[in-house]
């Protein structure tokens, strides 16, 4: 039973269509050397003319390479294979693989969603010349008017099988017959309608022990050696790998043995465990006492499926497409299986009826039909309405409809006015453009968007020093420690810059801080918590949130003091967050608050390129700098050579960035040259050993991953009894001995997902012939935007790279906050 399959990295994994979909990359042709003539993309000149096979005058990024590859491998030989029983969004595979430095336990597929920010018109249009603000208001108009006749509409109890038909009216009368207390009617299928709104459970908060700043919260305590030893009985008895025993003590918890031998299912629970490897443990446990229909399987599985589709971004999936999958998954009666889920209320269910005409849906797509879960669309208010049944899991179904509360509390709460209008105006009128937009929109409202490129980060900035200056305690919160320690230097030469221009004796405002995400909800980083438990500032930026997914955003939300302000600020064409959700994408298309839109271009030659990558085009640039350069190359074995020697030599030569300063980024940690190979090609040329520490040596380049979508670079100093020591970011870091082969990477080169959030001096791009299948917009988009000065593209995918800029956008993910936001005046 293998734990650690996995793939290269797919960033599209979303959209809930069984044809779609794929848990490995498949192969395609691998390119030949671009000759100079064709240029049908990005050109630039050779790093080092002599070595790097681009000379000056180098073929196009998306040029027509001649030559295929003879029998092109497969994207990962250690992937588990492409696997049609997904819930139509790769939810078979078990885990994204590019989610973390080191999730060893097993990350069975891509999964991690591609970015773009879809924007849905929420409000139906006027008529007439009317200004942008009198639109808003008339579309605000229809919609409460709108919601009032919902409103009226639902008063009184809705008969199953009245306006309802099908799968739906079945659900929604069985889900009512289990909130009543009665066991729903044999071969009933349920479909209910909006659950009730029940607010996240209250996030801890300790108060602060003393001014240095609070202490993290300490980590659960691991499970004791005696509990491990029973479990390895277990499996063992199962034929389960032992070494799966500290993860299935640590997540099933006190008495685990016992309830894995009465449950053998529970094994789903572990990261990386598919259902055929569960059912093989199952039958070695239980003899012939079990089979496919066994209740305890169908209720295992179907909390596997949704976690899966967790995992590729999905916060519910539609109640067909579940099904389906069950079906694939050897379940024989898939209803009844969903049935036993509601009952035992492993999964609740939601009936979305959104009017395609004025409100956003929830799969992302603007104003796009939305599916009908039974016998076709639904009559409304005497209308055709499209009528949706989702189903979820409670963490997620609670953190978005906390989220929603929460958002709509600050949008509706009165700032914090520490300053007066006239100060926000002399601030605002201080800079120009953009920058005194975003200053104007955050002094009069709780919640603000602002949505730009990498150069575009000088508006947070000039925005934070505004606010302190008015006396507001002020705080950025970045993604990575690397985004936050370059935010916080650009912070730093604003405030420097002020206080040389400033007059002799006055006064010197706060200066505002920056702080990781997770930083700053530990307490290990930023202001620390109130005597209230909420986070001790008035404002917070929070930088490059697509990354955001619901859960954490939700605790975010909560941690805000009332009459504090939020911004949320990022790139929207980047990837979206690994976890669940697409936040950022949802309230931009909800158009709940005010949204700014950045006019600071990004300088240079990459930012043209980049630019127009954003817009759907590759286009043809000029390098005289060598700002870019492309390097043909014919299969995977020459992308990893010529990927080597442009870090050790080529690059630090011609551009003058050493190796220590340049990341490679490849789609997924596996195949010919996925992040495995090149680490390990670029570890025997930049820092050769024995990987004495458990395959590390000091001086090694890692990625550390505490958690899911949580990467921190860094490098190797020692290793000891207590474990690997590791310095990230100049913070050190011990990892246990059991869990470095898990969480611990070697970080010379990263998949897309592992380098959001931060850039780099030079950056190598490496796209073999194998890789054609997870390229797409947003990907690309994220790997060329991590280069600051020099960007190389190993480039082996011939026309596969234009046409997934032009022709591949974001997947759409399955989420329920723009609805809820929609009808939330409604639930008021």
């Amino acid at each position: 039973m293998s734990t650690e399959p996995e793939t290269t990295e797919d960033d599209t994994p979303g959209t809930p269509d069984p044809a779609e979909d794929t848990a490995e990359a498949g192969g395609g042709p691998r390119a030949g050397a671009a000759p100079e003539a064709e240029a049908g993309g990005t050109t630039g000149a050779a790093a080092d003319g002599g070595e790097t096979g681009a000379d000056e005058g180098a073929a196009s990024g998306g040029g027509g390479a001649a030559g295929t590859d003879e029998g092109a491998a497969g994207s990962d030989e250690d992937a588990a294979g492409t696997d049609e029983g997904a819930a139509g969004t790769d939810e078979d595979a078990a885990g994204t693989d590019e989610d973390a430095a080191g999730d060893g336990e097993g990350v069975s597929g891509a999964g991690a969603q591609a970015a773009g920010a879809g924007r849905g018109e929420a409000g139906a249009e006027g008529a007439g010349p009317l200004s942008e603000a009198e639109a808003e208001l008339a579309a605000q108009r229809l919609e409460r008017e709108r919601i009032e006749r919902r409103k009226a509409a639902k008063k009184g109890p809705i008969e199953s099988g009245g306006k309802l038909s099908g799968r739906a009216a079945d659900l929604l009368a069985a889900v009512r017959a289990v909130e009543s207390g009665e066991k729903p009617v044999t071969g009933v299928f349920a479909e209910p309608g909006p659950a009730p709104r029940r607010p996240a459970p209250e996030p801890a908060r300790r108060p602060r022990p003393d001014a240095a700043g609070p202490a993290a919260p300490a980590a659960p305590p691991p499970p004791s050696a005696q509990a491990v030893a029973a479990v390895r009985r277990v499996l063992a008895d199962g034929g389960a790998p032992e070494t799966l025993a500290p993860q299935v003590a640590a997540v099933l918890g006190e008495g685990a043995a016992e309830r894995l031998r009465a449950d053998p299912w529970h094994l789903l629970r572990v990261t990386g465990v598919r259902p055929e490897q569960a059912d093989g443990f199952a039958r070695a446990l239980l003899g012939a006492g079990c089979g496919p229909d066994d209740e305890r399987r169908l209720r295992a599985v179907t909390g596997w499926l949704l976690e899966q589709a967790a995992l590729a971004g999905h916060t519910a999936l539609e109640a067909p497409a579940l099904t389906a999958a069950l079906g694939r998954r050897g379940v024989p009666d898939p209803d009844a299986a969903l049935r036993t889920a509601i009952e035992h209320g492993d999964v609740l269910v939601f009936q979305d009826t959104p009017n395609a005409s004025d409100t956003p849906n929830v799969s992302g797509a603007p104003n796009a039909p939305a599916e009908a879960a039974g016998d076709g669309a639904q009559e409304a208010e005497g209308a055709e309405r499209p009528v949706r049944v989702l189903v979820g899991l409670e963490r997620y179904a609670l953190a978005e409809e906390s989220l929603a509360d929460g958002l709509l509390r600050i949008v509706n709460s009165v700032p914090k006015q520490e300053g007066s209008t006239e100060g926000w105006e002399r601030a605002a009128g201080a800079v120009r453009g953009s920058a005194a937009e975003l200053i104007r929109a955050v002094a009069g409202h709780g919640l603000v968007l602002h949505t730009g490129g990498a150069a575009s980060l000088a508006e947070p900035a000039a925005l934070l020093h505004a606010a302190a200056g008015l006396g507001l305690r002020a705080w950025a919160a970045a993604h990575s420690p690397l985004g936050r320690d370059g935010f916080a230097a650009l912070l730093r030469r604003d405030a420097d810059a002020a206080a040389a221009g400033a007059a002799d004796g006055a006064p010197v405002p706060h200066r505002p801080g920056a702080a990781t995400v997770a930083g700053l909800l530990s307490g290990a980083e930023g202001p620390g918590r109130d005597a209230d438990g909420t986070l001790d500032l008035d404002l917070l930026v929070v930088l490059d949130a697509p990354q955001l997914d619901v859960e954490t955003a939700a605790l975010l939300v909560e941690s805000l003091p009332d009459g504090a302000r939020l911004v949320l600020a990022g790139d929207p064409a980047v990837l979206w967050s690994v976890g669940a959700g697409r936040v950022f994408a949802d309230l931009l298309q909800a158009r709940v608050c005010p949204q700014v839109a950045s006019r600071t271009p990004d300088p240079g030659p990459l930012g043209e390129l980049v630019s127009g990558i954003g817009i759907g085009e590759l286009a043809q640039v000029e390098a005289p700098g060598k700002e870019v350069v492309i390097v043909p190359v014919r299969d995977a074995g020459e992308a990893v050579h010529r990927t080597v020697q442009l870090v050790a030599d080529s690059v630090p030569r011609a551009i003058g960035v050493p190796a220590e300063q340049t990341v490679v980024i490849t789609p997924g940690h596996g195949g010919a040259a996925g992040t495995r190979a090149l680490n390990a090609a670029l570890k025997e040329r930049l820092n050769p050993g024995p990987g004495r520490f458990g395959g590390f040596d000091p001086g090694d380049r890692v990625v550390h991953s505490p958690a899911p979508g949580r990467v921190l670079p860094g490098h190797v100093v020692t290793a000891d009894a207590e474990g690997l020591h590791l310095s990230c970011s100049g913070t050190p870091v011990v990892v246990p001995r059991e869990r470095v082969e898990q969480c611990v990477r070697h970080g010379w080169a990263l998949t897309a997902h592992q380098a959001v959030g931060a850039r780099w001096p030079a950056v190598v791009v490496v796209l073999p012939g194998d890789a054609v299948q997870a390229l797409s917009r947003p990907w690309v988009y994220t790997a060329f935007s991590r280069a600051v000065r020099h960007l190389s593209v190993v480039h082996g995918v011939e026309q596969a790279l234009p046409r997934a800029v032009a022709e591949v956008p974001a997947r759409p993910r399955t989420t329920r906050l723009p609805l809820l936001l929609a009808q939330a005046p409604a639930a008021a």
